[in-house]
């Protein structure tokens, strides 16, 4: 367990990741009782398959992936949709804090490796994350400044370009193997780390290091357990 040579960078994805992604929490307190309990589970996971797939496709801004998301949800549903509701969504977005341990973890790899987040949010949000997990990170990759999302191999091409570094010198770390492990993984990025928070299934066959525990990560880049 653990990787053969020092990376030049531990690069993460951040919401799910080391920020907990709150939102369907979110959408069930903006929709409240309009959210029946009997659909609620069904609106939730197609939005969720509707967000990726407005991620695939040309770029847009954040706030309109979670308008469309919801809106062809709603209408998958049988709801009616409200601009207003996927505002309110997305504003609540730059509140969101990291999993417990998380600003531990990463102070201590940071002593170790430098640290960079490629996000699908928008620059400002991101901006505003990253400061929320309190940590020093020596670059942040919003999708906005890259003008696309991943799961598209576009977002790590940029990426690895803008680090000046190939697949072989970073460690990726991400909680979905939907998003970023099955990318990376054709990229050629073979040192990869799944933090698995029960968003999605296990891809073991991607070739990565599955943990549960973030304080895990720092001795996968053989630190001592604190």
């Amino acid at each position: 367990m653990g990787f053969d040579a020092k990376p030049k960078f531990a690069t993460f994805d951040m919401n799910g990741t080391l920020i907990k992604f709150s939102i369907n929490d979110a959408m069930r307190e903006v929709l409240g009782d309009r959210l029946p309990a009997e659909v609620a589970d069904d609106y939730l996971r197609i939005c969720k398959a509707y967000r990726i797939d407005e991620c695939t496709g040309a770029y847009q801004p954040f706030h309109q992936v979670v308008a469309r998301s919801m809106e062809r949800t709603s209408r998958k549903v049988g709801l009616e949709y409200r601009e207003e509701d996927a505002r309110a969504v997305y504003e609540t977005i730059p509140t969101w804090g990291p999993y417990p341990g998380v600003t531990e973890a990463l102070n201590r790899l940071a002593e170790e490796v430098p640290l960079v987040i490629i996000t699908n949010s928008d620059t400002a949000h991101a901006e505003r994350l990253a400061e929320n997990l309190k940590a020093p990170f020596e670059v942040v990759i919003s999708a906005e400044e890259m003008g696309i999302y991943k799961p598209r191999l576009g977002a790590f091409d940029y990426m690895l370009d803008k680090l000046g570094v190939t697949p072989d010198e970073i460690v990726h770390v991400s909680a979905s193997p939907m998003y970023d492990h099955r990318s990376a993984a054709v990229m050629g990025i073979e040192n990869k780390v799944y933090m698995d928070r029960g968003w999605e299934q296990d891809e073991h066959w991607l070739g990565y290091e599955r943990i549960t525990d973030i304080a895990d990560l720092p001795v996968l880049f053989g630190l001592p357990r604190p």
